[in-house]
């Protein structure tokens, strides 16, 4: 049994333990936790975190990680509300010119985010920390330059009935967004040389350079694919409010970090899976919803989500460390 349970930790990390833990604490305290309308409703709250972590994956693969993703989703949320509620106003018959208008717009602006850090890091050898704590400010000064740090209204209505609240073949949309890009990542991941290069650069930066991999492009392109779905993740929030706000995803960026080492995304890169990256995000927003039903205050929550982050990293340790002596 104990064999067991160690093969098993090496392989998926601490995510199994955490989420029967959670299960069984939660489940005790609230009688509701354990309800299929309850998990259904945490499986719809879990699609933006999920977004972002899967962006956050790819990065940290790298050896590398993100703190500009909360600031990416706002200057996203910002720009393309902007541009939809501009383009609303000049055409209103025409609120798909608008929204179409708004979302590359939004692409664009975090496509050059990524690039932004990409660069820095790849090019310029900048530490990932600096380079995207800087790269944060800068992105989330924009938004509230640009909004005066008032939330941007008069975008067209069908924007949030279709991306916030619609439903399609009885599924929101929302999930179904998500879906398709959990399967384009996993594809990304694990069938393309994309992904080959990612998890090369993360095991072993030098071998990779000798095996003819260019490693700053494959950086750049971590970051940048890092940034684009950070801005997928903006467009729906911004649906969902209904309104461009530069507050968006504040603490995403630890959030979405404590996600993929809970869900045994190496630290030191060359580790990790869109899978258990998925469910890793899915036990954060279940954590979240179990302190709520329990009545927990949200300041104790930030305490004890930031504990569950440090319980993660040493047990991404000793993880490391049994796998060097397997």
């Amino acid at each position: 049994m104990r064999t067991a349970g160690r093969a098993l930790f090496i392989r998926l990390g601490v995510l199994p333990f955490f989420l029967a833990a959670a299960l069984i604490v939660f489940g005790l305290a609230s009688d509701r936790f354990l309800t299929a309308d309850n998990l259904i409703n945490v499986a719809r709250q879990s699609v933006y975190l999920v977004l972002v972590s899967m962006g956050q994956m790819m990065v940290l693969i790298t050896g590398g990680f993100d703190l500009a993703v909360g600031a990416t989703v706002a200057l996203t949320s910002v720009v393309s509300a902007l541009v939809m509620a501009g383009l609303g106003t000049a055409f209103p018959d025409m609120p798909v010119l608008a929204i179409a208008c708004g979302a590359l717009a939004g692409f664009a602006v975090a496509g050059l985010v990524g690039l932004v850090n990409g660069t820095g890091v790849a090019v310029f050898g900048v530490s990932p920390f600096i380079m995207t704590l800087g790269v944060s400010s800068v992105a989330a000064g924009g938004s509230l330059f640009l909004t005066g740090g008032v939330p941007v209204s008069g975008l067209p209505p069908q924007f949030a009935d279709m991306f916030g609240f619609g439903r399609w073949l009885g599924i929101p949309v929302p999930v179904m967004v998500a879906a398709v890009a959990i399967a384009a990542a996993w594809i990304v991941m694990t069938r393309t040389r994309t992904g080959a290069h990612l998890y090369a650069v993360g095991g072993n930066i030098k071998a990779a350079k000798l095996s003819a991999i260019n490693t700053r492009r494959t950086l750049v392109v971590a970051y940048v694919l890092c940034a684009l779905i950070a801005a997928l993740t903006g467009l729906l929030l911004t649906a969902r409010v209904e309104s461009g706000e530069a507050n968006l995803g504040g603490t995403i960026a630890l959030e979405s970090i404590a996600a993929c080492v809970i869900a045994g995304v190496s630290l030191r890169g060359g580790i990790g899976r869109v899978e258990t990256v998925v469910l890793g995000a899915f036990f954060i927003v279940l954590v979240q919803n179990g302190m709520n039903l329990a009545q927990i205050g949200s300041y104790l929550q930030m305490v004890l989500l930031g504990g569950l982050l440090i319980l993660a990293v040493i047990f991404d340790q000793l993880r490391y460390r049994m796998m060097m002596g397997a």
